[in-house]
């Protein structure tokens, strides 16, 4: 399965880790691991540490997680990102919004 999600142990963090390419195949899967109405959530972890690959939509994916998450008051970190995912990251000026690790 390319998206897994995890919860941290008092359920405020949940972790979503994607496997191989975060793009426009992974849409729905994406929105669907997040979009859970859980209001005990209150910070999301993307863990890259098995994507391989990223691309515009993946971006735009981010940023409607951030969207749902609570705009500029939202709790998200991205980690364990690649060279060349982390690159693109860059490019696109992901560190103003989200906390890259």
């Amino acid at each position: 399965m390319p998206i897994q999600t995890r919860r941290s142990e008092d359920g405020r963090t949940l972790t979503i880790q994607i496997e191989g390419r975060f793009d426009f195949s992974t849409h729905q899967a994406f929105r669907d691991a997040y979009e859970h109405g859980d209001p005990m959530v209150k910070g999301y972890v993307v863990d890259l540490s098995d994507t391989t690959y990223l691309d515009s939509s993946a971006l735009g994916m981010l940023l409607l997680l951030r969207d749902y998450a609570g705009g500029d008051s939202a709790n998200i970190c991205i980690e364990n990102c690649n060279s060349d995912v982390r690159r693109i990251l860059a490019i696109s000026n992901f560190e103003q919004l989200f906390a890259i690790r």
